[in-house]
């Protein structure tokens, strides 16, 4: 049976060390104004658009407010909580602060968004190559120069290091040691895997079930007949087994733009009119990805499968989402042919509207190439 101790390319004993920002965007507004440390807080967009909370304070939290909440169902349950609109400008800006103290101790840091990331300390050199010390480190610093708390995991491997970073949350430490896995991961809750959600969960404890000493019990054979692919991932999972390296050259999958609307957009000709803005904005976020970023997803090569996409939540909360290959470069006349194919699916009035792009493999090629040609 399987531990998770696995070690790298060089042959050393993985360690990994996953640190999570705690409340994030919270956690800054509230380092700028003390205040707001005093109060329900709750960053997002507001309840007159039909704005969903981003993250918010533990002070919320206490009221079952949480992420992705529709704002005003926040304010319902908790009438005094302060809504900020989000500042990703400031925002990027102390995350950039963060990761350059993760820098400061390895070059293997995998940025999962603005505030976390996985680091591979397996070869560091500092205080002894201890990743737990590395990790104590790394949340003072953090705390002192940046004045905002981070909680971090340390295991051997990115998925327990995950799951230890949300142990001992918020301003948290938890070590989970090679020697300890198996019998960590035997009691850990199967709604603990990576790509376990509700559903799955649900699933599994229908089969009877609810950890993972309990799935280790099911065969691979029945694991992949009910759940395909995602079988033998869990059957992996459920002996602490994940042998992903950690990646520091993570290429863009997608770029997308969104909005709900205050008023539900009756029909096709009503939600197309929208998509030019969205279109602009969706340039413009092109515009600001990172040039190394762009060069490997987009410039200088030849897209192969790149596909621009639409979406539609109808004010039923069903959404749709509709795909085609480019086709001579993105346009807003191919996102307003797919709104009107999108639309067409159920013929009913619209919340929210988004469109973007998915880039595909990446072919090399001595020629540049432009998305929007």
């Amino acid at each position: 049976m399987g531990n998770g101790a696995v070690v790298n390319q060089q042959g050393e004993q993985r360690k990994i060390i996953h640190c999570d920002c705690d409340c994030f965007y919270a956690a800054v507004e509230m380092r700028d104004d003390p205040t707001l440390a005093q109060v329900p807080l709750a960053i997002g967009g507001g309840a007159d658009r039909r704005g969903v909370v981003a993250t918010c304070n533990y002070q919320a939290r206490e009221f079952g407010i949480h992420s992705a909440m529709p704002t005003a169902q926040a304010l319902r349950l908790c009438p005094a909580l302060v809504v900020m609109p989000p500042d990703f400008t400031k925002y990027r800006a102390v995350s950039q602060q963060i990761k350059d103290i993760f820098h400061a101790f390895t070059e293997k840091v995998e940025p999962l968004s603005l505030d976390e990331a996985f680091l591979d300390v397996s070869v560091a050199t500092d205080y002894s190559g201890s990743a737990t010390l590395i990790a104590e480190e790394i949340r003072r610093r953090t705390k002192a120069e940046v004045g905002i708390t981070i909680s971090a995991g340390v295991a051997p491997n990115k998925f327990l290091a995950k799951v230890a970073s949300d142990w001992n949350k918020p301003d948290g430490l938890f070590v989970i040691t090679p020697d300890q896995v198996d019998a960590f991961v035997e009691r850990l809750s199967v709604g603990k895997l990576f790509g376990v959600g509700k559903v799955t969960e649900k699933k599994l404890n229908s089969l009877g079930v609810a950890t993972c000493g309990d799935l280790r019990a099911v065969n691979l054979v029945d694991l992949t007949e009910r759940f395909g692919v995602t079988g033998k991932r869990l059957h992996e999972l459920c002996r602490g087994i994940d042998n992903r390296e950690v990646k520091t050259d993570r290429r863009r999958k997608s770029l997308s733009v969104e909005t709900t609307f205050v008023n539900d957009l009756k029909d096709a000709a009503a939600c197309t009119r929208p998509l030019g803005e969205l279109f602009e904005k969706l340039l413009e976020r092109y515009d600001k990805l990172d040039s190394a970023k762009v060069n490997k997803a987009l410039s200088n090569t030849r897209q192969s499968n790149t596909r621009q996409f639409l979406k539609l939540r109808f004010d039923d909360f069903t959404i749709t989402t509709i795909e085609r290959q480019l086709d001579g470069g993105l346009s807003l006349a191919g996102y307003q042919r797919l709104c009107d194919e999108a639309w067409q699916r159920k013929s009913r009035p619209v919340r929210l509207l988004g469109i973007g792009v998915r880039f595909g493999e990446i072919d090399r090629d001595d020629k540049q190439y432009s998305l929007f040609d």
